[in-house]
């Protein structure tokens, strides 16, 4: 039972630092009204990070989006602090600030168009793009 429950923890470990083949257009999710970057999220923003060592090229922009609940200027800010945060993970990650640009869309630029919780928490995400 303990070398199944070690041959376990290191498939864990090893799907944890797969370093993905692309990072355009990776999203990372926040729950309703935060910004704080929950473990998924670290672990999405790490392999991108990963990636982005790997392809030293690659800069980035994080937009970060709310759903259409609450005020534009609320919206605006929320998004803003989702993207930082998203950026200091990178960062902390060893990943140049001058590669990552942020940019906040609020609600006003939703990536699934919609109504209702489902809509609402797909767009609750800071997107990783590829700066051209």
């Amino acid at each position: 039972m303990k070398k199944i429950a070690v041959i376990c923890a290191i498939c864990t470990l090893a799907a944890c630092a797969r370093t993905p083949s692309d990072i355009n257009g990776a999203q990372e999710y926040f729950a309703f009204d935060s910004a704080e970057i929950t473990r998924d999220a670290r672990n999405g923003l790490e392999a991108q990070a990963r990636y982005m060592k790997k392809h030293p090229e690659a800069n980035v922009v994080l937009g970060g989006h709310c759903d259409e609940r609450g005020s534009t200027e609320y919206n605006l800010a929320l998004g803003a602090l989702r993207a930082g945060n998203a950026a200091h993970v990178l960062i902390k990650d060893g990943i140049e600030s001058k590669r990552i640009k942020t940019i906040s869309y609020g609600k006003e630029n939703p990536l699934y168009k919609g109504t209702g919780e489902k809509v609402w928490a797909k767009n609750r995400n800071v997107t990783t793009n590829i700066a051209k």
